[in-house]
């Protein structure tokens, strides 16, 4: 058994932790036999894509892992560096697995791997279980595979923009690529879409210097609202550091959430679609459901990771789905890639074709009073048993709730969300009400009793 690996690295969609002490060059070249030895044992694949981000690690890393895969005696398609969506894109193109060297949003020295072993679709949950005690295990096949290095992007971008259609107002856009993955491919796409593109932090580097690829926290958006202002622009658009999440600012400035952004979408496609189930993560607003309900659809409440989103999407053949952090996923033309950028690109097409302000537009939304995300330090080994403790006291209460990821405990005028975060140590909070008092209540009553569990179980 191979003792060297930190168990905590694996997630439950990924692999990932702190670069070099977690994930290092020699790890990720045990990762790599192990993947190709799992994919021909388990899969009978002998052929997988490998490319990576702009972090400083991920080329280093991506080296080791595919030296890794062909001494199992599996092939590689190498594309070096791309944004996530655009490994998942290859994936497609070629009809095999892969992975994905990123850690997405998280600090600049984390790193780790996203990957598939069926196809496009990433591993999740008792996929990664398996694997991990397949990679503990350590029986792993030796041969020499062969490595292909290539290029995506023209195909990619022409995917891309395939089915775009633009109205009549041309609209100036800020495009915020936080010096991530994104940086020289935004730059080829929107310099030829119908709009007047302004850049910033579209220098490709991995130190992330003007601010922290996380376009989900509001801190990281100051930059994109006070060029949008100075511009007079029509919105903004930032990408986070692989690429497959947005966050949007409105022509005022002001942050729209991303609730408001999937409700534009799904009114926009909806007499264009057959199926009308649109998917939602547990984090979301009432907002969304409240909208798809008014519209006649079937709104779906489902668990918070991409992985999730993107094969539930799949399976039951949905249009359109996306989450609170930002992962949008269109399914109702050719484009069905989890990307960003092709999020933007549906959305300047739906602004193309008003000349209403974007501010304008969402005026008449259902509100709701939230908290943002409150994020609780609490250890990986207890933060599971403390959601838990939450979950038996809503049950003693006879309160609704939806259990698939962690706890949301419905009241007449709102909402509480206790979950384990699956990124990092840490429990998730968030709230909803009518009222400002009402998600203060809330938000005082779960946040301490989350820290009271806490406290209980340290003292066991």
């Amino acid at each position: 058994m191979n003792n060297s690996i930190n168990l905590n690295i694996f997630r439950a969609y990924d692999i990932r932790g702190v670069y070099p002490s977690e994930i290092n060059e020699n790890m990720a070249y045990t990762i790599g036999k192990s993947y190709g030895s799992y994919l021909q044992e388990k899969y009978n694949k002998n052929s997988c894509i490998v490319s990576h981000d702009n972090r400083l690690s991920s080329e280093a890393l991506s080296q080791n892992l595919i030296k890794g895969i062909t001494a199992s005696g599996c092939n590689v398609i190498n594309y070096s560096l791309t944004t996530t969506p655009m490994n998942y894109y290859g994936r497609y193109l070629n009809q095999m697995p892969g992975i994905m060297v990123t850690a997405s949003h998280n600090p600049k020295d984390d790193n780790g791997f996203k990957f598939s072993f069926d196809g496009m679709i990433n591993a999740r949950g008792e996929m990664i279980e398996d694997f991990k005690n397949y990679t503990l295990a350590g029986n792993f096949k030796n041969g020499m595979g062969k490595v292909d290095n290539n290029s995506l992007t023209d195909k990619y971008i022409e995917y891309l923009k395939y089915s775009i259609k633009y109205g009549k107002n041309k609209r100036k856009i800020v495009i915020d690529c936080g010096n991530g993955a994104t940086c020289g491919l935004a730059q080829k796409v929107f310099t030829t879409s119908f709009c007047t593109p302004i850049f910033i932090n579209d220098v490709s580097d991995g130190n992330f210097p003007n601010h922290h690829p996380d376009p989900a926290v509001k801190e990281n958006l100051k930059q994109l609202q006070e060029k949008v202002k100075k511009e007079k622009a029509d919105f903004g658009v930032a990408f986070d550091g692989d690429g497959d999440r947005l966050g949007i600012v409105m022509e005022n400035g002001e942050i729209l959430s991303t609730e408001y952004f999937m409700i534009i979408c799904i009114k926009d496609i909806f007499n264009t679609v057959k199926n009308k189930t649109f998917l939602y993560d547990i984090k979301c607003s009432k907002s969304v459901e409240d909208v798809i309900n008014s519209l006649g659809g079937t709104p779906l409440c489902y668990r918070t990771g991409a992985s999730y989103t993107q094969y539930k999407v799949h399976q039951d053949n949905l249009p359109f789905g996306g989450e609170f952090s930002g992962h949008i996923f269109f399914r109702d033309r050719d484009a069905d890639c989890g990307s960003a950028i092709y999020a933007s690109l549906r959305f300047l097409e739906i602004m193309s074709r008003t000349s209403e302000k974007l501010s304008e537009i969402v005026a008449n939304f259902p509100k709701y009073f939230a908290t943002d995300e409150i994020k609780i330090a609490c250890p990986d080994d207890k933060k599971f048993q403390v959601v838990e403790k939450v979950k038996a006291y809503a049950k003693s209460m006879n309160y609704p709730i939806n259990d698939i990821d962690g706890v949301r405990i419905t009241y007449t005028n709102g909402w509480a969300l206790v979950r384990a975060s699956n990124t990092g140590p840490n429990i998730i909070f968030r709230a909803e009400a009518d009222t400002l008092e009402g998600v203060k209540i809330l938000e005082n009553i779960y946040v301490s009793m989350i820290k009271k569990e806490m406290a209980n179980i340290e003292s066991l």
